[in-house]
């Protein structure tokens, strides 16, 4: 989640002029959970100002870092808050590889220095701004995560395979990104908004039958689904937030919280898998999702008067300028949501050509070679260009919500931010009743139109003169890269209020869904054997860091040489 670090200026005059220009405006009423939004906002944002020591690193250091960030950004494509959090697992796996294997016997302490002084030479965290007094906190929140990692029972050879231990360590470490990111950026707005937003929402929502569903089972889930909208926060970071909303004493544990973390974090990482993939997860979702754009206005108006927060309340005090404003967010919204679009085009294009030409090298051309197989011209062509192509089509078609969808935003946000009559209910039907023998249709119909695009897929394939090793990881590589193709389609819908289907979508939806489904278990089941990315990034990434840190030791040891000479 992206927040800013500059510290409040004085009030600037073109805001005083906004609010007297609507000072006569009656006042509406502020509905409780926007007005308990906006004083919190305030009280928490004026604690943050203090006195601090700023972090500074070195600017020809940080150069090489941003660049090598650049590439893993063409290669990862993804947001730039999860490209920061992406950047502190690699670094905590590179060190908690060479702790595991003997090299190295980091403590939290240097560890915590290493990621935040790696984060603002990569330019995920600003320079001269992140205060130094951040370090002892990162250090502080590390130490529980290093002791779960040494002490856990799923670390007992006789209780686990290598696999669950591998996925037992990468889970720990994304919860630790997590907090790290937290400490370091400082979401508290962002917090408070999803909270606003999942109170607003839960009220909003009613379960049939209303005593089938318990209220902290509806709010969690509520909660839940917020997360995944608003932000297109992941599990990991959703798991995190439930942890630490379960368990106060979690930032701040004493021994006794962390002797109760070693016995019971593989029961709370399995809890927490349940949660996330309750039955019900989608229906919750797609009620989030028809509201998100509203909290999202919210968020950008808050963002707007960061540096005069205490004019807030009277801001949207005032129906009309807030009316503006609706308006005038959501149009740079839409402005930046082409261009986002096109940008996701580039880079996930950019990615599938990079990745099949990595694969390509090293696993095809090999495993081509060892069944007596091989390539030519023609059929390296179609083995490069049909993947990156794809991507390229189906990212490119993604349309942007119609001009029809900016006047139900205004009015859905007005709805949400005043108290007013006529509040539009949520209904979730816990017990829906379906027609077994029309599912049964339903179902098989689905498996063969996933069946017959699958192998359409492997004939063209097997038809261009690929060799059969080719053929399967190819027609796989497919699956995945619509799977991802039609993430990038979702981010499209993020101001749309009414998720209306057209022919031509409920077409491409029929194509792409069922090879999506098949893309998201590939992906999932890659990452639970991540012992080899663990590996990579060891291999790739440890060179490169001692690279980064010799030239920032070179270009101190130049600066103070130079300061000798007088």
């Amino acid at each position: 989640m992206e927040t800013s670090n500059e510290r409040p200026d004085t009030k600037s005059e073109d805001i005083k002029t906004d609010i007297e220009l609507y000072e006569d405006t009656a006042p509406l009423q502020i509905n409780y959970a926007i007005k308990l939004l906006l004083k919190k906002y305030i009280q928490v944002s004026n604690d943050k100002n203090g006195d601090y020591t700023p972090i500074h690193v070195d600017e020809m250091a940080s150069k090489v870092a941003k660049f090598y960030e650049l590439v893993r950004k063409v290669v990862d494509w993804k947001e730039d808050a999860v490209l920061r959090r992406n950047a502190i697992e690699r670094i905590l796996k590179r060190l908690i590889f060479t702790k595991i294997s003997g090299v190295s016997n980091l403590k939290s302490q240097n560890v915590a220095e290493i990621v935040t002084m790696d984060l603002i030479r990569g330019g995920h965290l600003p320079n001269d701004t992140i205060p130094r007094e951040y370090i002892p906190k990162v250090a502080t929140c590390l130490r529980k995560y290093f002791i779960v990692l040494e002490r856990s029972s799923v670390n007992s050879a006789n209780q686990s395979t290598i696999k669950e231990k591998m996925n037992f360590t990468t889970f720990i470490v994304e919860i630790a990104a997590c907090e790290i990111e937290d400490i370091l950026n400082e979401p508290y707005k962002e917090n408070l908004i999803l909270l606003t937003m999942a109170k607003s929402v839960n009220e909003r929502i009613k379960i049939i039958p209303e005593t089938a569903f318990t209220p902290e089972d509806k709010h969690t889930q509520t909660f839940i689904a917020c997360c995944r909208s608003l932000y297109e926060l992941d599990d990991a970071y959703i798991s995190y937030q439930l942890f630490k909303y379960q368990y106060p004493q979690w930032t701040y544990a004493d021994d006794t919280f962390i002797e109760f973390l070693v016995q019971n974090m593989p029961t709370l990482k399995i809890h927490a898998e349940n949660l996330l993939n309750h039955p019900l997860h989608r229906k919750f979702s797609a009620a989030c999702e028809s509201v998100d754009t509203v909290f999202i206005i919210i968020d950008d108006l808050i963002e707007k008067y960061k540096d005069n927060k205490e004019i807030l309340p009277k801001i949207i005090a005032n129906k009309q300028k807030t009316t503006e404003l609706i308006g005038e967010f959501y149009d740079k919204r839409y402005h930046t949501l082409k261009t986002r679009l096109f940008r996701y085009g580039i880079f996930s294009t950019l990615s599938v050509f990079l990745s099949n030409s990595f694969t390509f090298f090293i696993i095809e051309v090999p495993v081509a070679h060892l069944f007596y197989e091989g390539f030519n011209m023609f059929t390296t062509l179609v083995d490069f260009l049909i993947p990156t192509a794809l991507m390229f089509i189906m990212v490119s078609i993604i349309r942007p919500p119609p001009a029809s969808n900016r006047q139900k935003v205004v009015d859905a946000s007005l709805n949400y931010i005043y108290n007013k009559k006529g509040k539009q209910f949520i209904e979730i039907y816990l017990h829906q009743k379906r027609h077994p023998v029309l599912m049964a249709i339903v179902s098989i119909l689905y498996v063969s139109l996933s069946i017959a695009i699958f192998s359409i897929i492997g004939w063209i394939f097997y038809i261009a003169g690929l060799p059969i090793t080719s053929v399967i990881f190819d027609t796989f590589t497919i699956a995945l890269t619509i799977f991802a193709a039609v993430i990038i389609r979702n981010k499209s819908k993020e101001l749309t209020i009414e998720d209306k289907l057209h022919i031509w979508d409920y077409f491409m939806d029929t194509i792409s869904i069922p090879i999506a489904k098949i893309g998201s278990v590939l992906a999932a089941k890659w990452k639970e054997y991540n012992i080899f990315t663990i590996f990579f990034n060891f291999v790739l990434e440890t060179p490169f860091a001692f690279f980064v840190d010799f030239i920032e030791s070179w270009s101190q040891y130049i600066k103070e040489k130079r300061a000798e000479l007088h």
